[in-house]
């Protein structure tokens, strides 16, 4: 199984092409589902009102398994595709690429348009930084409270990252770990006598 995966480290905003007078503006965001894709989008409609079109595509997943090209009333496969093909050079996943294009008078014909796409989106990708990061997985282990030291520092151990502790005499701890660690975790977890956890 793959744990890690290619990703951009921040948004990208405002790569510029002109071509016979249209304006093509290019934007790429780190994205983890489609509500994020969702609101990427409403917020750059709101910000680009008077653009004619507002293409994109994404991928979301480790083998990029969701995905979507969006024409956006650009002729069938001019502009979705062009940019959703840059996503798959680049290798990249968890990424919105969009391209507003502001219609400059003279029509483009679909092969102008494909390479016009095409080259917004390949210069927005150039401009970014690609990380590979690694997959993560959610947890919950409930111990008793004078167990804590022990969790925290097998936690520590294996890096993983706390997001809520409730200290009781029944404790809860929500930890986000890597996902490759998962068994050896489990393992050590296992061993502990007092001690529930589970994986979301």
């Amino acid at each position: 199984m793959q744990f890690q995966f290619k990703t951009l480290k921040k948004p990208i905003i405002n790569m510029l092409l002109k071509e016979k007078g249209s304006k093509f503006i290019g934007f790429a965001f780190p994205v983890n589902n489609e509500v994020e894709v969702k609101e990427c989008l409403e917020k750059l409609r709101s910000e680009h009102p008077k653009a004619t079109h507002h293409c994109y595509a994404f991928r979301l997943g480790m083998e990029g398994e969701i995905y979507r090209a969006n024409d956006d009333g650009e002729p069938n496969g001019s502009a979705g595709l062009p940019i959703y093909n840059q996503l798959l050079a680049n290798e990249v996943t968890n990424v919105l690429l969009i391209v507003v294009r502001y219609y400059g008078g003279t029509k483009l014909g679909v092969s102008g348009l494909v390479k016009a796409y095409k080259e917004s989106a390949k210069m927005t990708l150039e401009e970014a930084e690609i990380i590979t990061k690694d997959l993560e997985s959610e947890m919950e282990i409930l111990f008793d409270f004078e167990k804590q030291n022990q969790i925290f520092t097998l936690l520590h151990k294996f890096e993983g990252k706390i997001l809520d502790f409730l200290s009781e005499e029944q404790c809860k701890i929500i930890a986000k770990v890597n996902t490759s660690q998962k068994e050896n975790i489990s393992g050590q977890l296992s061993e502990m006598q007092n001690i529930s956890f589970k994986f979301f």
